[in-house]
Parts: structure tokens; sequence; C-alpha cells
């Protein structure tokens, strides 16, 4: 039995398990109902404690960039004699994947369109606007998601692969808990919660992929767009990762996530030539000095006065920001223990530049060739862009390819991204879940994959029974918001590991001194 099932906590996997089962069971009894309590968490979570994610996800970046140039960014991730397992390219291509994925597809026209149609201050529909527009994408998808995920994975690398701890969130608390304390319930407590997170975070993406996925059936196809269908393709692509997750790190989720970085650029570069290329051009230079110059007032800018709400009918800091801060930690446990995973043997310093700078840079190009091809349709040509990602937030990405030359062939190109992004996101946190459930082995047991890839595609049907988008929001802030109490414990923890360790090595120069 135990060669079969292997070496896994019981404890953990079967409450974990048991919640997740419970939670597909009673949205398929009434999914009216969990539609409204989805609703007034929302409601609650925008209204009360939108400004403690403002100032806790600042305070993340401020602490990676801090410790980067600190005493301790020389600090490997490993051994001190231990070099990367994977060749920067490598590590980039899969950090990308698993980091940003489907949101990329998803929102790259569809943002800046709704920014642009609805900007914070702007009127409506002008250059302004479309300024507005671009910089505040760059915003929700720059430095800040990045050092969300850095604070958990720099933690779990240290942890894991320094103090030879498991890999498992829990661990990051050993200076805090003790042995015992992370053995125990406190410890167990937090791996649960952490599965819970890691699961409802990346059903989030999954319905947005199959979402996708399906408009895009209807482009290329002419296939009717349905919940059904979504629910069909989560089906089929659960299937996929899963094959996938069970191959492992350096079979199926590296080439695929290869092979995606390639469709992402050939998709990128096609648009960025055929499209208004000196305009992009421009917006992308303009829009990275309003980006520096404002991030921090943007960082901290939650309309105390009701001024954006006013001018935009709604909340629209807390329908943006604070919604994307939320989607970001909830993302964090999977994507830092993946990233964790594959960054043994960077320093700290190499680490937080490499997870900040380049995935940030290549988030903001993608959406200065998407999102300001699609503006550039708006402001000076055919249009139709806006009225189709409000008739349809999945229609976005396919109406602005519809005036380009070679529509066909570009969401052909779109639906593959999406697919591949689908399948490396899932796979990626199929492989994490796993080991979390196994006391922290890099080699999960493949029957531990399998379930878990289930369990992740029957969350995210049931998010698409219980309202679809809005009830993607709604999971994001129910379970980010603890976990990012989780993660500021997590900093302080990991300086104290960093003052144990310094104590030490004075401890051993000063005994070799005197001997």
């Amino acid at each position: 039995m135990n060669k079969l099932f292997g070496d896994y906590d019981k404890t953990v996997f079967w409450l974990a398990a048991l919640f997740c089962l419970l939670f597909v069971g009673i949205t398929m009894l009434n999914p009216a109902a969990m539609q409204t309590n989805f609703q007034a968490i929302f409601d609650f979570v925008i209204a009360n404690l939108g400004w403690l994610y403002l100032v806790l996800t600042m305070l993340f970046l401020i602490f990676c960039l801090v410790l980067a140039f600190s005493k301790y960014g020389q600090i490997r991730l490993g051994k001190d004699d231990e070099r990367p397992e994977f060749s920067t390219a490598t590590w980039f291509a899969m950090l990308f994947a698993a980091g940003m994925g489907i949101g990329l597809v998803f929102w790259g026209a569809a943002e800046p369109i709704f920014h642009f149609a609805g900007p914070p201050f702007a009127e409506p529909g002008t250059q302004e606007a479309a300024i507005e527009a671009m910089r505040y994408s760059f915003f929700h998808w720059g430095l800040h998601p990045w050092a969300c995920y850095g604070v958990v994975a720099m933690a779990l690398a240290y942890f894991q692969f320094r103090r030879g701890m498991p890999g498992l969130i829990s661990s990051t608390f050993l200076p805090l808990l003790g042995e015992k304390g992370i053995a125990g319930g406190w410890g167990k407590t937090i791996d649960i919660f952490t599965i819970v997170v890691t699961l409802f975070g990346v059903a989030t993406s999954l319905g947005l992929g199959a979402m996708q996925i399906t408009t895009g059936l209807g482009v290329v196809a002419g296939m009717e767009s349905s919940t059904g269908l979504s629910i069909g393709i989560i089906a089929v692509i659960t299937l996929l990762f899963t094959i996938s997750a069970v191959t492992g790190i350096k079979r199926g989720i590296k080439w695929l996530s290869t092979i995606n970085m390639y469709l992402f650029f050939i998709l990128m570069t096609v648009v960025l030539f055929i499209g208004p290329t000196r305009y992009l051009i421009n917006t992308f230079v303009e829009t990275l000095g309003a980006y520096i110059q404002n991030i921090l007032w943007m960082s901290f800018f939650t309309d105390s006065q009701g001024a954006v709400a006013a001018h935009a009918g709604w909340e629209w800091v807390g329908g943006w920001t604070v919604f994307y801060w939320a989607w970001w930690i909830t993302w964090a446990p999977f994507v830092g223990s993946f990233i964790a995973r594959i960054s043994r043997g960077r320093t700290i310093k190499e680490f937080v530049f490499g997870i900040l700078l380049a995935p940030t840079m290549l988030c903001m190009i993608w959406f200065t060739i998407m999102g300001g091809t699609a503006i550039h349709s708006e402001l000076f040509g055919a249009g139709g862009v806006a009225d189709a990602t409000f008739a349809d937030t999945t229609m976005a990405i396919f109406a602005m390819f519809g005036n380009l030359p070679a529509s066909g062939l570009l969401s052909i190109i779109a639906m593959t991204l999406t697919t591949i992004f689908f399948i490396t996101s899932a796979d990626s946190s199929t492989y994490v879940v796993s080991m979390m459930t196994s006391k922290g082995s890099l080699n999960p047991t493949n029957w531990l994959r399998v379930f878990w890839g289930i369990v992740a595609g029957s969350i995210a049907a049931m998010l698409l029974l219980t309202g679809g988008l809005s009830a993607v929001q709604t999971v994001a802030f129910v379970f980010g918001f603890p976990f990012m109490i989780i993660m500021v414990f997590m900093m302080y923890s990991l300086l104290k590991a960093f003052r144990e360790d310094e104590k030490i090595e004075v401890a051993v120069k000063v005994e070799q001194k005197v001997g």
C-alpha cells in the first residue's frame, strides 16, 4: 500500500481535500446562494480592507528591493558552492509561464480598453484617457505582483535549500515556531490553508482561460459560447495538464514553458510590425516614464475623497487595483513555491533582480503592443474593440485582431498560447500542491498530481457556475487576505533567520581566530 500511495501527510491531505470537495459539492447544490455570498464578501472587502492591500503589497516590493541591495543580497539560495540548476533563459521561461500565464492573454487588450473607455480621471475615449489606460496597465502588471511572488519564493528557497527544510510554507516559520511548532498544529494549519489558497488561486485563472478559449472557438470555428462549453474545455485541459504534471518539471513543464515563450514572442513581434509600430514604440517609452514617475502615488492612492468613484460611477480602486493585489497574493503560494523550486543556487540579489525586472519589462511590452494597438484602433482606426469588450471581456483581443491583417491566424496563435499557459499554470500548481501534501518532497507521487489536478479543474468549473468573472474576483479577496497576513510574518521570520546565521558566522570566525 505504501508503495502505491507513497509517503504523504495524511492530516494535511485529507483536511485540504475535504474543504475543497465540500466547496465543489455545496456549489453544485446551490450555485445561486453561493453567488450571493460571493458578492457580499466582495463588497465588504472593497469597502473596508482595500487600504491594507495597498500598504502591504507596497511593503512586499520594498522588502525585496532592500534585501537585494543589503548585505544579505550575496546569500545564496542553497549551499555556498551551489550554482543554478537551470540556465537563466530556461529559468525565466518557467517562472514567467507560471507567474502570469492566462491573465496576460485575457487582459492584454481588455484592461487598457476598459481604462480607456472608463478612466479614473480623464474624459473617456480621449488621448488623456489613453495615457491613463496604459499607465495603470503597467502598474497592475508591473513590479508589485512579482514582489508578492518573490517574498514567498525567497523564503521557501532559503529554508529549503540552505537550511535543509521541507518545501512547505510552514518551514519558513522555523525561527518563530521552532521545529515542534511547524511539525504540530500551527504548521499543519498553515500548510492546509496554503493548499486551499493555491487551488482556488489557480482555479481563478483556469476559469479565465476557459472563457477565453471558448470565445476563441466562437471566433475561429463559429462555435456558440456557453458555460457548458467552457466547463468541457476545463475537463479536456485538466486531463492535459495532469499528464504534463506527471512527467515532471524537467520534461513536460520545461518543454511547454519554452514553447510558450516562443509563441509569446512570435505573437508580440507580428502584432508590433503589422500594427501601428511607431505609435507603439512611442507609447512604450512614454508610459514607462509615467509609470516610474507615478509608482509611489499609485501604490498608495485609495481615493479617500471619492473623486474617482464619482467620476467612474463605481468603486474604481477597489474593483481594479485592490482586486489585482488580492489576485496576485492568491497566486503567491503556488507561484512562489514553484519559483523557489527552480531557483536553487541563485543569490538573493540575482534572484530579486531576475524576478522583478525581466518579467515586468516583458509584461509592459505585451500590454503596450496589445493594449496600444487596441487603443490606436479606437482613436485613429476602425474601432469596435471597446464595444466588443464591454459586451464580452473575452472578445477584446479577438476584436483587436479583427482590425489587423491575418486576424484568423493571430486568433489561432492567441488560443494556442492561452491553452499552453492554461496547462503550464495548472501543472505547476498541481506539482506544488502535490509537493505540499507529500511533506515537501521534490518528487511527489503521481497519484497526488492526478488527484489535485482533478480538484483544481472542478473548482474552476464551479466558479464558472457561480458567476464567472465576478466569482473569480471574490474568491481572490476571500483567500488573499489571510495569506497576505501570513506573508508579513514570513518576512519577519526570514529576517530573523538571516540574523541567526550572521551570529553563527561571527561566532565561528571568532572561534577560528582564538584557536
